[in-house]
């Protein structure tokens, strides 16, 4: 199921970008563009939503105003602020009113779908896990949310097939092999392989060894 994304924006040309950025990205859906605190209140009131992308320059009220009014209100939806703001205190209250990602103005393309990706793990990692964690649990879900998404990349890999092969894995139903999901995303089993280990060694992913054939185990790999 599709993330649910409400983008909070007063200005019509960054409003429409980012739901067309969002739009982009795989596993996001765009339900609606609210350009005030008090359009994105009555939306969210008739509309379920999963995250919020907000803006902090309303022209009815601060960003921080309307993040306060709904969790009074019970509203628990995610929040990516996406501003233009870079006041130390602006941010220190966003985080610690429950902002999971904060995004600065302007950004790229690029930086923007690291961002959901970003969450995008912390999600699935949520609906992995079990009613009652542990320790490492808790310490992967906060560390999805806290990694390196935007580090440049090894030598000869793209962030495309990066993003593909992380696709594949993600939303693969148990673990894989480098042939398998090399199979699934339409490359070699050996550069399948290499993204993987890019996964495992960022700590996006588990490897183990996958017994039950002849021959030396196969390493197959697992989304964490």
């Amino acid at each position: 199921m599709s993330v649910r994304v409400l983008v909070v924006e007063d200005e019509a040309v960054a409003a429409e970008a980012h739901a067309a950025y969002t739009n982009r990205v795989e596993g996001f859906e765009v339900t609606g563009v609210a350009r005030s605190a008090a359009e994105a209140v009555r939306f969210l009131q008739d509309h379920d939503v999963d995250l919020l992308l907000l803006d902090m320059h309303l022209p009815d009220g601060h960003g921080l105003g309307l993040l306060q009014r709904l969790r009074a209100g019970g509203q628990l939806c995610d929040v990516i602020a996406v501003t233009s703001a870079r006041d130390l205190d602006v941010v220190r209250r966003a985080l610690a009113q429950g902002v999971v990602l904060y995004l600065l103005k302007p950004f790229t393309y690029a930086t923007f779908r690291a961002k959901l990706e970003q969450y995008a793990a912390y999600r699935a990692g949520l609906d992995a896990a079990d009613a009652e964690v542990a320790q490492d649990d808790v310490d992967r879900l906060v560390g999805s949310l806290r990694s390196t998404a935007t580090a440049p990349l090894p030598k000869g890999m793209s962030d495309e097939t990066l993003r593909v092969v992380r696709a594949a894995l993600r939303d693969a139903d148990g673990p894989r092999s480098a042939s398998e999901v090399g199979a699934a995303t339409g490359t070699s089993r050996v550069t399948a392989r290499r993204y993987l280990e890019h996964l495992a060694d960022s700590g996006q992913a588990e490897r183990r060894p996958r017994y039950g054939g002849s021959g030396r185990p196969e390493v197959e790999y697992r989304w964490r």
